[in-house]
């Protein structure tokens, strides 16, 4: 089969490498501009686009605007694909590329639709302790993630897991579930099924005002807040004047412990206990300003923390 495919971050590899993988020719892969990253600043590539290029495989990128849009459409026109695969790229498509293909343009979304459209469908179903998510292939229309099911991976969410690390996860789930779908298209087994706008929830941009930690929800919330903001944006309190960062916290109790939220509760190597609306959490791994993230046992041997101290947000 001839594909183009369209991705841009980490977790979008694993459902290139599979097309390639598998034999399907990959005569295109379009990914985002190379981007400023690490202390230095220095433009680099995306992970697809490094993925593709160390395949050597063909490869551009698309910046945002009409001239961009139609540049591509264009491209994808002259190469007569047989299906536009799409993982999370970072643009809308719009038609006519998204008529353009005979098998159509093929989306890989990380949450079981119509639950979690958007670009953060991970991160939102961790923040409400949603217990399933998994990963939805759809044939896209001009909506957002609107299109209709082609076929449906789902799993369960482990209460201890990152943002990044579900993302890990459902990057190999929808791998595996690209590839069959794209064989049960070819085969004529599929059948595409509607949505539903009965359920539909949107999960919009992440951005660092989702940061700061609200002591006075439940425990759990809080702890739900702590992994789905990992790796990015992160979780941030002010302890005095100094506002640290959060890496990872666990729920430590459930029942009131009677102390206002944010109060530190007890300090130990293996976690410092903090009071919420409801319950207690243990953070277990810290980071100050200008310093590196710590598992808490080393962060207290630089920053002392005393019982009654109160964080804020």
């Amino acid at each position: 089969m001839n594909i183009v495919f369209m991705g841009s971050p980490q977790f979008a590899v694993p459902c290139l490498d599979v097309l390639v993988d598998a034999g399907h020719t990959v005569s295109l892969v379009i990914s985002q501009p190379d981007r400023p990253a690490g202390r230095g600043r220095k433009l680099a590539p995306t992970a697809v686009k490094a993925a593709a290029l160390e395949r050597d495989l063909p490869v551009m990128t698309q910046d945002s605007g009409r001239a961009e849009r139609e540049r591509v459409t264009a491209l994808v026109q002259d190469l007569n694909p047989d299906a536009v695969v799409v993982t999370a790229f970072g643009h809308i498509l719009r038609e006519p590329l998204l008529s353009l293909p005979r098998l159509g343009c093929i989306n890989v979304h990380f949450s079981l639709l119509p639950r979690w459209r958007g670009v953060s469908p991970v991160q939102h179903a961790i923040l409400h302790g949603d217990a399933w998510t998994g990963v939805t292939v759809m044939q896209m229309d001009a909506g957002v993630d609107t299109g209709p099911i082609l076929a449906v991976g789902p799993t369960p969410v482990d209460g201890r897991e990152t943002g990044g690390e579900l993302f890990d996860r459902l990057g190999l789930l929808g791998a595996d579930l690209l590839l069959q779908t794209l064989q049960d298209l070819e085969a004529g087994r599929v059948t595409p099924t509607p949505q539903s706008d009965l359920g539909a929830v949107y999960a919009p941009k992440l951005s660092k005002s989702l940061s700061p930690i609200r002591w006075d929800r439940e425990a759990v919330t809080v702890h739900n807040q702590v992994r789905a903001l990992d790796p990015f944006p992160g979780t941030t309190s002010y302890l005095g004047d100094k506002l640290l960062k959060i890496g990872k916290a666990e729920p430590a109790g459930l029942n009131d412990s009677g102390a206002a939220p944010g109060t530190v509760l007890d300090v130990s190597d293996q976690g410092v206990l903090v009071a919420c609306g409801e319950g207690v959490v243990r953070l277990l791994q810290m980071q100050a300003p200008g310093r590196r993230m710590l598992p808490v046992a080393d962060f207290l041997r630089g920053f002392p923390v005393q019982p009654g101290a109160v964080f804020t947000s």
